[in-house]
């Protein structure tokens, strides 16, 4: 359990990592709150390490988007949660990003390529490397370059389209 506990952490700080300095949730509160979840999950068997941490990965995505969730609800739509875009972004300019306009935009890349979304739960919610989301889902290192690749420049069309929407209004 020590070694589970170290790795979900390791994962926290690599999730937060692309959050906004101030953000309120601490790495620590992610993997207890991730602990909890995981071990309510009523008989589910994991084939392997990479599975487990695969869907610890989901939940962690979970997390933030219920934070973010219950602080907007809580503001009133004012002083919206956001998340540093500098993995979605081009050529790593800096920008932030709603995460419930991301979470929105992953669950629509979702219903047109799982795999896609997945590689952007693992990369962008888990901080995984190409090579360790290759390992998790069973797939090359360019299969996974190539899948990232495309899923970012997808999100970037939607997520400007949202901030078009938005501003519109």
């Amino acid at each position: 359990m020590r070694l589970l506990y170290d790795q979900l952490k390791t994962m926290a700080h690599r999730c937060m990592r692309s959050e906004r300095p101030d953000h309120t949730l601490q790495p620590t509160e992610i993997v207890h709150e991730a602990y909890l979840r995981l071990c309510g999950v009523q008989g589910l068997r994991w084939e392997s390490r990479a599975q487990f941490f695969a869907f610890a990965a989901q939940v962690m995505r979970h997390i933030l988007v219920d934070h973010a969730r219950r602080r907007r609800a809580a503001k009133r739509s004012w002083g919206v949660e956001r998340l540093s875009a500098e993995m979605l972004a081009e050529h790593g300019r800096d920008k932030t990003v709603d995460v419930l306009e991301l979470e929105r935009a992953l669950e629509r890349l979702e219903k047109i390529d799982l795999r896609q979304s997945r590689i952007v739960e693992l990369r962008y919610f888990a901080g995984m490397t190409l090579e360790e989301v290759a390992s998790v889902i069973g797939v090359s290192s360019s299969t996974v370059k190539t899948d990232w690749d495309m899923a970012r420049a997808w999100l970037r069309r939607q997520m400007r389209r949202q901030d078009g929407n938005s501003t519109a209004r």
